[in-house]
């Protein structure tokens, strides 16, 4: 059996039932981890895949990482997904509780140490924060997770994780259908949006798995 561990804000929380139990929809939640999972269970079975999601709505770099050996290190997971970053620049403009950018590295970097200290063979998936134009994101809005994003790829690479860039594959799609029809705020993704999520995580977690 292989344990599948999905962290991080709202993205990978989508309303998931906080008692339901592993493998379950209520547990998995509707957005990009139910498909991920959904798509394991059914053509793998022979693995045994225990798949976890512990995101959590309106999570932030400093509130993931407070939450770490509780709701990640202390289930041993055989592979971590993490999307984090959107919400350190989004509280900032909300209610001033923004995490600026070095702290964001500062607290991301402690995370992956912490996690790979306690376990040395665990497996890591980075994803890249992301957004598009809408509304409630402009441009500096835009910047500011680009600056996160960069970070995230940066930790990646230090810490041998698997890297998923996700903004030009969202920037491609646009040229398909208006931003909202990927991102419904510019934020948070449609059923297309989890939908291209998805597929991409699995492609590159191929490996891992």
């Amino acid at each position: 059996m292989k344990t599948i561990l999905f962290q991080g804000d709202s993205i990978t929380d989508c309303c998931r039932a906080r008692d339901a139990a592993a493998n379950t929809p209520g547990h998995l939640g509707y957005g990009y981890v139910n498909l991920i999972s959904s798509e394991l269970l059914g053509t793998k079975p022979e693995e045994m895949y225990r798949c976890i999601n512990k995101g959590i709505s309106g999570n932030r770099v400093v509130d993931l990482y407070a939450r770490w050996k509780i709701d990640a290190l202390n289930f041993s997971p055989d592979v971590i997904s993490i999307l984090i970053g959107v919400n350190d620049v989004w509280h900032e403009v909300g209610n001033q509780n923004g995490v600026e950018a070095d702290r964001f590295e500062q607290v991301y970097r402690m995370l992956l140490e912490w996690t790979k200290k306690v376990l040395p063979e665990v497996k890591l998936l980075i994803m890249e924060p992301f957004a598009l134009i809408s509304d409630v994101v402009d441009e500096a809005f835009m910047a500011d997770v680009k600056v996160r994003a960069g970070i995230a790829e940066k930790l990646a690479a230090e810490f041998g994780a698997v890297y998923l860039p996700l903004q030009n594959m969202l920037n491609e799609a646009t040229k398909l259908a208006p931003n909202s029809y990927w991102l419904a705020d510019g934020v948070h993704p449609s059923p297309a949006g989890n939908k291209l999520i998805a597929d991409a995580w699995l492609k590159a977690a191929a490996d891992l798995l």
